[in-house]
């Protein structure tokens, strides 16, 4: 039976790289959802903001940044028509 060297018992192995799944994006894939793109439709923009009330970006999200640009107009014109909340804090 082998002995664990205790020196190397907390250490993280290097050189481990994690192959990640690319992310696609939700409108291209599917174009009605790009038509449904509109800030009429707060239950789909809710997908896009966090619990806090904001905007999640496209690097984890996975959106293209020309569809990006339109979502995040989307929101806040949603917002200022009160359809969407600013902020979900309570105080």
């Amino acid at each position: 039976m082998a002995f664990r060297n205790s020196r190397n018992q907390g250490k993280k192995k290097r050189g481990t790289k994690r192959i990640r799944r690319r992310k696609l994006c939700p409108f291209t894939s599917d174009p009605q959802l790009a038509e449904a793109l509109n800030y009429k439709n707060p239950k789909l923009l809710r997908r896009f903001i966090s619990e806090r009330g904001r905007i999640i970006p496209r690097r984890i999200s996975g959106v293209n940044t020309s569809y990006q640009r339109k979502l995040s107009r989307e929101i806040k014109r949603a917002r200022v028509l009160a359809l969407v909340p600013f902020t979900t804090v309570k105080y």
